[in-house]
């Protein structure tokens, strides 16, 4: 795992490279835990790990990693426009043949709530693309 720390005024970020695999996202989850603890209440520390998770797996089951078979997981916290502050995460991949989206989902399905879980927990979503790969984020308001 490969963690990188900038402190720019009112911008703090981190941003940790782990393997394309189950360990790896577990691996991230942990380490963003330790790092948000006591910044964040515990019940928004706990969204923000749920959301987490589910972008993390979303990346590993349905996208190609980044070259050298790793996914990047990385956070800001950043002043927002008038007053508090808001916490960005985001989880970048190798990309996949079709973007992420929300599915229906019923009683009775398996899995397509992901995203649904992610819409619920966050101020907002979205995704972006670019030369280095396909990102989902989500941002959080810290009142």
């Amino acid at each position: 795992m490969t963690a990188v720390q900038q402190e720019n005024g009112s911008v703090r970020s981190r941003s940790l490279i782990v393997p394309h695999h189950a360990q790896g996202a577990r691996a991230a989850r942990h380490r963003l835990t330790h790092e948000l603890t006591g910044l964040l209440t515990a019940n928004l520390l706990c969204d923000v790990v749920t959301v987490v998770a589910e972008l993390l797996s979303n990346a590993i089951r349905h996208a190609r990693p980044l070259p050298g078979g790793v996914i990047r997981l990385s956070w800001r916290v950043r002043r927002a426009t008038g007053a508090g502050s808001v916490l960005e995460v985001r989880v970048t991949d190798g990309g996949a043949a079709t973007g992420p989206r929300m599915r229906p989902s019923g009683p009775r399905s398996l899995d397509g709530r992901g995203l649904g879980i992610v819409a619920a927990m966050a101020r907002c979503w979205g995704t972006d693309r670019d030369d280095a790969g396909h990102s989902v984020w989500a941002e959080f308001s810290l009142a």
